[in-house]
């Protein structure tokens, strides 16, 4: 999946990250079903937001997952992207650790899921049509890492890049905790809420970029992946045409904009 160059190794920590890629959906019922809902969610697809729990939650609440186990040799062990997603998540935690801990808080790490297809969530149900986002009924991120070929086609390639997505979705985490997450369906609050995920992104690269884990200008693929997950750029690219007024997430213009807050201040208040 990915083939990284930058050098991970300089991070030591490990993020918890439960692999379920050995179990595919073996058939979903009850609520609008799998199609209605791959189709009802087709824009989340290609967004790297959270579920919007107002106009997604009531459908995934009534639909159940059943799974069945397949190949579970091809991810014995702990693979190369396992291990990737676990550094880049232990690395988000050490952070995350920090700034609480400057605020006399205490920090709940994450789990990160991987699967493949669809899987269970708290927040009644995952599955790869919405691609990778946060259930903070049980404070887990789900990740199909195949949204990564999609990612891919819109200008967003590289293991930095995938990183970044996995930050965003900490972020939320981190919103969760705090208090900010606007679970309001508004689309004013649900682009800001996604533009601060963004920048708490940003504040991660910034941990990292004194450690010798980034090649000279390697950090644009993460730029590009911001960008690349803009409303008007999904737009454009999957319907030929822009309209604002339908956006979630912001233009690739904000979300570049926000990771780059984060990434040159270093400063939690530059995002909130």
């Amino acid at each position: 999946m990915i083939g990284c160059m930058a050098d991970w190794s300089k991070i030591l920590s490990r993020g918890n990250v439960e692999d379920r890629r050995s179990f595919s959906p073996a058939s979903i019922g009850g609520g609008i079903g799998f199609t209605g809902l791959a189709l009802f969610l087709l824009f989340n697809y290609l967004t790297t937001g959270q579920i919007n729990v107002n106009d997604v939650l009531t459908g995934l609440e009534q639909t159940q997952v059943s799974t069945q186990q397949f190949d579970t040799s091809a991810f014995e062990g702990a693979d190369t992207y396992e291990v990737f997603a676990s550094t880049v998540l232990g690395s988000t935690n050490d952070m995350w650790r920090d700034v609480f801990a400057k605020q006399n808080e205490t920090y709940t790490e994450p789990s990160l899921v991987l699967f493949r297809g669809a899987t269970e969530s708290a927040c009644g149900g995952a599955d790869s049509s919405y691609g990778p986002h946060y259930c903070p009924d049980d404070q887990k991120i789900y990740l199909d890492e195949t949204f990564f070929d999609e990612l891919s086609k819109l200008g967003g390639a590289g293991d930095v890049a995938q990183a970044y997505v996995i930050a965003h979705e900490v972020g939320h985490h981190v919103q969760n905790q705090l208090g900010l997450l606007d679970e309001n369906s508004t689309q004013e609050n649900s682009i800001a809420t996604e533009l601060q995920a963004d920048c708490f992104a940003g504040l991660w690269a910034y941990s990292i970029r004194d450690k010798g884990v980034f090649v000279p200008g390697e950090i644009k693929e993460a730029l590009d992946a911001a960008a690349a997950v803009g409303d008007d750029r999904i737009q454009s690219t999957y319907e030929g045409r822009v309209n604002p007024e339908t956006w979630t997430h912001g233009s690739s213009e904000q979300r570049v904009g926000a990771f780059n807050k984060g990434f040159e201040t270093g400063a939690l208040s530059a995002c909130l």
